[in-house]
């Protein structure tokens, strides 16, 4: 795409019914600082409400149900206790003038009992297990389990179980939903030929397998309003065992007008190639954004220069960055004064507690 544009990044931007304060979003990030029953913490409120600089805040992985859990101290959106508790956290983010989506995140395959309750299950659209381990605080690395497969009222149960979470964000005060359709969770798992075996309704081709995402948008934007409504995606993706398949752009070329008819607000793509995973051709990202007739967003592989490039050639209306706010809570400052960034510490990603989470320095003047 040629440059046709010069667009100021720290002003504001309409999406949908919201405007945001600036083209900045602080990506998804899982943290792990929910307690076992997936309840957020009093840090959570603290970290996110010092980060509300952002224009759009797209929270952790959230799981929808028991069954979707799979990392240890991730948060839920499931029962009353935990939308109570998501309420400080998103109160803290609109008193700084931010907006934020919560992130749907059900696991499916991607788990271990030890992670979950004692009466949820491990679901996936097939049963085929990922070849590699999770942490779990009870029993460290773990194997994956085989998952089992989904009968009918499984695959019913999981799209109800969206759709209530997605009332929930609203009750806990979310400005919106993010459906994480990426990184090989239950919804990337449909869509993929490599974890979806199926031969029924929902598999067995590329309509087909997507339609379980397609129904779960359908459901969710019917229940909350598609204008609160977006979806992250992640073609050519390998988290969690995905690899690239012959219908890989097939899928999401077909994908998106569906989702697009059905009013979704954006759509949010991955591209972690910056951080070594596998590159998402350009030709293929710039058919995606002019497929889709509303916001888009990359998250995954953008600084200050190249997110405002991506702008200027209308590749993007947004800029996703995630480290980057995860170890600056005043990063949109730092960008507009040009101070130097402080240094992610990885050790403390994904541990419990303040370090690494709250106390990351601010700026001096």
């Amino acid at each position: 795409m040629s440059n046709t544009t010069t667009t100021n990044l720290f002003e504001p931007y309409r999406m949908g019914s919201l405007s945001l304060s600036n083209r900045f979003v602080m990506n998804p990030m899982t943290r792990c600082r929910a307690d076992a029953t997936g309840t957020p913490q009093d840090p959570m409120a603290e970290y996110y409400g010092q980060r509300a600089t952002a224009g759009l805040i797209v929270s952790e992985g959230i799981a929808p149900s028991a069954n979707g859990k799979g990392y240890a101290r991730i948060p839920g959106l499931w029962s009353d206790e935990q939308v109570q508790a998501w309420k400080p956290v998103v109160a803290a983010v609109h008193a700084k003038g931010g907006k934020i989506f919560a992130q749907l995140m059900h696991c499916g395959r991607v788990s271990h009992p030890a992670n979950m309750a004692a009466d949820a299950k491990i679901l996936a659209p097939s049963a085929v297990a990922l070849a590699e381990k999770m942490y779990t605080d009870s029993q460290g690395m773990q194997d994956y389990p085989v998952p089992q497969e989904m009968a009918e009222a499984d695959i019913a149960q999981a799209k109800a179980e969206f759709v209530q979470a997605a009332k929930n964000a609203i009750a806990a005060g979310f400005d919106g939903v993010e459906l994480h359709g990426a990184n090989g969770y239950l919804l990337e798992q449909f869509l993929s030929p490599t974890t979806n075996l199926r031969t029924d309704a929902w598999g067995g081709s590329v309509d087909k397998r997507i339609k379980f995402v397609v129904d779960v948008a359908r459901e969710t934007a019917a229940a909350i309003g598609g204008d609160k409504l977006g979806i992250r995606l992640s073609p050519y993706g390998t988290n969690s065992g995905m690899v690239a398949y012959p219908e890989l752009e097939e899928t999401y070329f077909k994908l998106l007008p569906l989702l697009a008819d059905l009013g979704l607000v954006y759509v949010h793509v991955v591209d972690h190639a910056a951080m070594g995973a596998p590159t998402v051709p350009a030709a293929f990202k710039q058919a995606l954004r002019k497929a889709w007739p509303r916001t888009f967003f990359i998250g995954g592989s953008f600084d200050l220069a190249s997110g405002q490039q991506a702008v200027n050639e209308g590749l993007v209306d947004l800029v996703g960055l995630g480290r980057a706010f995860l170890a600056n809570p005043d990063l949109v400052s730092r960008f507009k004064s040009g101070q130097t960034l402080n240094a992610p510490d990885m050790g403390t990603f994904f541990t419990p507690g303040a370090k690494g989470y709250t106390d990351y320095p601010l700026a001096t003047a």
